[in-house]
């Protein structure tokens, strides 16, 4: 005989109705960030899919428009810019110039669309002719000169009207610089969302390609964390938010859910998390084989992010799940 006092899960696993009503976490529109990359360039149709990211563009001024335009009719609360320069060169100037290609697309589209949230991606990499975070001298990146850069360039897109500041060169005492050059310019109000926790990792490549950053030299390990660290993650988590930051970020998400959590646990402010290219790639990929469900994986991925303790989560995949959530 079958003993009838065993715990009986199945019994709120009945209908979708039921399912749903006593599901623990689940993913919204506003929890999630669209990312963007906006090159410089005088052709208003360029559009140019990233060979690595199948669904993801370089953008001109006007496309990036046109992308965003339907994002926000299916929902799209925040997004994140990533800037490619019409030319580089040592120092990254384009990252602090006021008619810089971040600068041109904030002040679009907050013209467009006051209420959204453009969060501007603060680093160099993408600037600089030598393609690493920093001001770079004898192959050695420089860790103190590069902060009044980057709060110039913070400073710079404040100016134009971004709602976030994002760093994420992984600079020592970078959140307390930007955090510093804001306020003396009147952006009290200005929330830093810092790449608290950015290990070196392999799950970039696809990013490199399509922001056109690379590194020419070496790599950047001397600056992004070390993967198998935890405790050195508390410590960077630490030392931002002591310095000012108002968001948390772990980067990459996936491979890092356990880094999450301990964030999440240690630290009372909201984490982001976010779901790098490579993340994005491989689900990509695997999608195109026929080899997964790619709108029931997403799902699941990002549901995961949200166990894991994250408030925000940056994702390419964002612009589909808006739809799937419409």
């Amino acid at each position: 005989m079958i003993p009838m006092d065993f715990y009986r899960g199945r019994r709120l696993r009945t209908s979708a109705a039921m399912r749903e009503l006593v599901r623990e976490h689940a993913v919204t529109a506003n929890d999630l960030i669209m990312l963007y990359f906006v090159i410089d360039t005088e052709d208003e149709n360029f559009k140019k899919e990233i060979p690595s990211m199948p669904g993801q563009y370089q953008l001109s001024l006007k496309q990036l428009e046109l992308k965003v335009a339907e994002a926000v009719d299916n929902g799209l609360k925040a997004l994140m810019l990533f800037g490619i320069p019409a030319s580089k060169d040592e120092l990254g100037s384009g990252a602090y110039d006021d008619d810089g290609i971040i600068q041109k697309a904030t002040r679009r589209l907050k013209a467009r669309w006051p209420e959204l949230i453009v969060m501007a991606d603060t680093c160099l990499c993408e600037y600089t002719s030598h393609g690493h975070c920093g001001m770079v001298q004898n192959q050695c990146v420089l860790n103190d000169p590069t902060l009044n850069l980057l709060a110039r360039t913070a400073v710079s897109q404040a100016r134009a009207g971004a709602d976030v500041i994002a760093p994420s060169d992984m600079m020592d005492g970078r959140v307390a610089a930007i955090r510093q050059a804001l306020d003396d310019e009147g952006f009290t109000d200005v929330p830093i969302m810092s790449y608290a926790v950015k290990y070196a990792s392999a799950f970039y490549g696809p990013f490199r390609q399509a922001a056109e950053g690379a590194p020419k030299f070496g790599d950047r390990k001397t600056y992004q964390m070390d993967p198998p660290n935890a405790r050195e993650a508390m410590r960077e988590a630490a030392a931002d938010l002591e310095e000012g930051a108002d968001i948390l970020m772990v980067k990459p998400g996936q491979p890092y859910l356990d880094i999450v959590r301990l964030v999440r646990d240690n630290f009372d402010t909201p984490v982001a998390a976010y779901q790098v290219s490579g993340e994005y790639a491989m689900i990509k990929a695997a999608a195109l084989n026929g080899w997964i469900d790619e709108q029931a994986v997403v799902m699941e991925s990002l549901v995961g992010f949200k166990r894991a303790g994250a408030d925000l989560i940056l994702s390419y995949f964002t612009e589909d799940v808006l739809k799937v959530l419409k």
